[in-house]
C-alpha cells in the first residue's frame, strides 16, 4: 500500500481534476502523489457518502495530505502544493505575480468555465437524474453568451503578442484554467469551441498542445476529445 498522498480525482475530462492534474505536471510532482479516481460518471461517487465525507460538497480534486486530513477546492489546493514544494512558482514568485495570475484565474474561471460547465449541467439529462437534477435550457443558454462574451475579453488579453495571460515565459495557474475551459468547450454536448471562435485563444490552446506537460496530463484518453485521444 503507497504511504503517498492521496489525490480523490477524476478522468481529464473532467475541468477541475485537470486543472490541478496539469498544474502538478507543470510543476513535476505528480510522482509524489497517488490518484484514486472516483467514477463520477454514470456512478456518481462523488455523491456516496464515502466521499461525502472527505468533502462535504460532493467535490473532485480532494487532497488527502495526511490520513483523514483533507483539503478542498482546487485554487486552495495548487497554491498549498506550489508553497510546499521546490521549483517553479506557478502561481506566481512575487507579490505582485501572484496577485496577477489570481485575478487572471478567478475571471478565466468565474466567467468562462463555470458557466460551461453550468450550461453542461442544466442543458441536458444525460448524466441520468441522479447526477443532473435541473433540466433549463434557457438558462443553459444565457450561461453559454456569458461564456462566449467573457472568453472575447480574455482574447484580448492575449492580442498583444503575449504568449501567457500574465506575460513571461511559461504559464502560470491562470492559464491552466484557461486551458481547461478551452478543452470543455469543445466536450461533447458542449459545442461551444473557444479555440474556433477566437483567434488568440486558439494560439493559446495551440501553444499547450504543444507542451510535453500537456501531453501528459492527457494522457489517460479520457478526455472525450477526438484531438487528443492519441495522447492515450
Amino acid at each position: 500500500m503507497s504511504d503517498k498522498p492521496i489525490i480523490h480525482t477524476a478522468p481529464s475530462a473532467f475541468p477541475n481534476p485537470q486543472r490541478l492534474r496539469l498544474f502538478m505536471h507543470e510543476k513535476g510532482i505528480t510522482e509524489a502523489y497517488q490518484e484514486t479516481l472516483l467514477d463520477m460518471a454514470p456512478g456518481g461517487e462523488q455523491r456516496a457518502w464515502q466521499h461525502l465525507k472527505r468533502n462535504p460538497f460532493g467535490e473532485a480534486p480532494t487532497l488527502e495530505y495526511e490520513p483523514g486530513q483533507y483539503l478542498s477546492e482546487t485554487p486552495a489546493i495548487v497554491r498549498y502544493l506550489d508553497m510546499i514544494h521546490d521549483g517553479r512558482k506557478i502561481t506566481g514568485d512575487d507579490p505582485l505575480a501572484a496577485a496577477r495570475d489570481a485575478m487572471w484565474d478567478q475571471r478565466c474561471y468565474l466567467h468562462v468555465l463555470l458557466p460551461i460547465v453550468t450550461m453542461f449541467h442544466v442543458l441536458h439529462t444525460g448524466l441520468g437524474f441522479k447526477l443532473e437534477p435541473t433540466y433549463n435550457p434557457a438558462w443553459g443558454e444565457a450561461q453559454r453568451k456569458k461564456a462566449l462574451a467573457h472568453a472575447g475579453l480574455v482574447d484580448n488579453q492575449l492580442a498583444d503578442g503575449r504568449e501567457w495571460l500574465i506575460g513571461g515565459d511559461a504559464p502560470t495557474f491562470a492559464d491552466i484554467t484557461l486551458a481547461t475551459a478551452v478543452a470543455f468547450s469543445k466536450f461533447g454536448p458542449n459545442e461551444t469551441p473557444l479555440d474556433e471562435r477566437f483567434e488568440h485563444i486558439d494560439a493559446h490552446w495551440q501553444r499547450w498542445k504543444a507542451r510535453d506537460t500537456f501531453k501528459a496530463a492527457y494522457g489517460d484518453g479520457g478526455s472525450g476529445l477526438d484531438e487528443l485521444s492519441h495522447l492515450g
